[in-house]
């Protein structure tokens, strides 16, 4: 019987073209930790991020409210997720431009934290340049695709630990040579040996010398029916432009075909080339691994009808389980405050998401 599912990896000979202490916490004392505003002006944005994210210009979403800044002496409680560890970055955006920024706070010892010196930053936010996965210097060894290559395939991946990129088994399947394209336009070689799962079909690469920002995989709440994601990746390639393609779509239903329990349906359109890149809700964080679409024409035949939009994704819990028995620890993040616009989700994915040539 011919699968009904069609793999999106892309064939372009044929396209032409530290956990939270476990300590006893005092009964009396409230949750997390308390910003206060020291600095004389009332503030109208709060970041705070486990370190070193702050340091990687990654800050995370606004815990203020719009029409609700944090007045001058005033004080804000965030509560971080279990296992969020003790080291968090801190940053406070005033009414007249200026920040306030603390790094690398132990927050399980000093539980009040004032942040009063302020200062302009050295670019406006949108201006300043945001780190990208790369090489890790110059003397990291650089690739170049081999234009003799009888046979290749392309797919996507994303980065979740310094020179670890997940993405889908079937991308790199009987690859002689797997070729990464960092953010910045260098070409990485993968490291054998993979750590690979072919029934769920997922797989981390070993990339020596990739470095930059890594997705934080959702660790709550739960995904649920109807929530807005965005699928980012290198669809048709050698069809289409090179450049990184984004779609937003929703989990239509909590299991895949035949009801895989390790699958999400969604309705993000993803194309060949989309296989391995990274699902990620409307707060940046990874909740899927894109892998599949359905066969219209094999539905087509089977039922009479046309499919349309049927699309699958690994679920990011699966795939975080299957990082960690690979030996790799990403960061988690917990989905809380208000959704992103979709470009700004798009930029945060985009600077970890890399495009993979399986050279046969």
């Amino acid at each position: 019987m011919r699968s009904l599912l069609f793999p999106l990896a892309s064939i372009l000979a044929l396209a032409a073209l530290g956990p939270w202490p476990a300590r006893a916490q005092n009964p009396a004392e409230p949750p997390g930790f308390r910003v206060v505003n020291r600095t004389g002006t009332d503030a109208t944005a709060l970041y705070a991020v486990r370190s070193p994210r702050g340091g990687q210009g990654d800050w995370g979403g606004n815990f203020l409210r719009p029409d609700r800044p944090l007045t001058d002496g005033g004080g804000f409680r965030v509560t971080p997720n279990a296992d969020a560890g003790c080291r968090f970055d801190l940053r406070l955006v005033l009414g007249d431009g200026r920040e306030a920024v603390l790094r690398d706070q132990d927050i399980c010892v000093n539980r009040n934290i004032d942040l009063a010196s302020a200062s302009r930053p050295s670019a406006p936010a949108a201006a300043r340049p945001q780190p990208m996965a790369g090489p890790a210097s110059r003397e990291t060894p650089l690739a170049q695709p081999n234009q003799q290559a009888r046979q290749v395939s392309t797919g996507t991946g994303f980065l979740i630990a310094n020179e670890r990129v997940m993405t889908n088994h079937h991308v790199i399947d009987n690859c002689n040579r797997v070729l990464l394209r960092t953010p910045s336009g260098h070409w990485l070689a993968a490291a054998p040996p993979a750590r690979m799962d072919a029934q769920l079909d997922i797989a981390v690469l070993n990339v020596p010398g990739l470095v930059g920002p890594t997705l934080a995989f959702r660790n709550a709440p739960a995904v649920r029916r109807g929530e807005g994601v965005v699928a980012y990746g290198f669809p048709l390639a050698g069809l289409l432009s090179s450049d990184p393609k984004l779609t937003r779509g929703e989990v239509n239903g909590l299991r895949g075909i035949g009801d895989n329990p390790n699958q999400y349906q969604i309705s993000a359109e993803v194309q060949p080339g989309n296989s391995g890149g990274p699902l990620v809700d409307m707060q940046g964080h990874v909740v899927g691994v894109v892998v599949s679409k359905l066969n219209a024409q094999a539905v087509s035949r089977r039922t009479g009808d046309i499919a349309q939009n049927v699309n699958f994704a690994i679920q990011g819990q699966a795939a975080l389980a299957f990082a960690r028995r690979a030996g790799v620890e990403p960061r988690v993040a917990e989905s809380s405050g208000p959704d992103r616009a979709t470009a700004d989700v798009g930029e945060i994915a985009h600077r970890s998401t890399l495009f993979i040539r399986c050279e046969k």
